[in-house]
């Protein structure tokens, strides 16, 4: 019987189901505008009950997102300059050496792979992704909703440009949701054909030796319900 880790706390399973719900909900009301001539995109303006109701749920659905970031990097740093939390997320030396080692790896040029902690590169590169593609959703979302404001403080022009940076990083970030994202997260042979761990919360002791060696050598020195305390106030 497999033994199991506590990997994620109550409030960061919380936060990936309101961005999983809020970026279905922006998705399929933005690509319905985007595409707004296909067939399919008809269909959707019309079942959800037209292009204001559309247009209104995409606005209220992005104004929450926007709420949700502010929170969600509000209690991050309150929790690492308070030395509640360690900056996990923060991207390191390590990290480029990470990569080179798992590319050596994969390419079969060396048999160790790389050492992992709490999050490996490509964690962090997807969070920071989301990040930054997030406030740039965010920044040009308020400069289409507010064009009169913009336009008294900037000129004309930034409307038409923040449109189309709007669509472009909305279609980017579903791209690499789907094509980044999913695989790594659920189909790739690790952890295929499903990674419950970020709606469990917890994961197996040898996916957690094998996946995060660090972080698993780290439990064991300092005991799990001391880790778990910490695993609980990660940002």
């Amino acid at each position: 019987m497999n033994e199991y880790i506590q990997r994620f706390s109550v409030r960061q399973r919380i936060e990936h189901l309101t961005v999983m719900i809020l970026f279905v909900v922006l998705g399929v009301t933005g690509f319905a505008q985007k595409f707004y001539d296909a067939p399919w995109a008809i269909w959707t303006i019309n079942t959800i009950g037209g292009i204001d109701r559309v247009r209104w749920i995409h606005r209220a659905a992005g104004i929450a997102f926007t709420v949700f970031a502010i929170i969600h990097v509000s209690i991050g740093l309150f929790l690492v300059l308070t030395r509640r939390a360690r900056p996990s997320m923060i991207a390191s030396r390590k990290d480029f050496r990470d990569a080179i080692t798992q590319l050596r790896y994969y390419l079969r040029i060396s048999d160790k792979p790389a050492r992992f902690d709490r999050f490996d590169y490509r964690q962090k590169f997807e969070y920071w992704g989301m990040v930054l593609g997030g406030m740039l959703m965010i920044a040009t979302g308020f400069m289409l909703l507010y064009p009169v404001i913009v336009t008294r403080l900037l000129p004309g022009e930034f409307i038409p440009v923040a449109r189309v940076a709007h669509s472009n990083e909305g279609l980017l970030a579903f791209l690499i949701v789907i094509i980044w994202h999913i695989f790594n997260a659920h189909l790739s042979p690790e952890v295929f054909p499903f990674d419950p761990s970020i709606f469990t919360g917890k994961v197996t002791r040898e996916y957690m030796e094998k996946e995060h060696p660090l972080e698993y050598e780290r439990i064991m020195g300092q005991g799990e319900e001391k880790q778990e305390a910490q695993t609980h106030e990660d940002p």
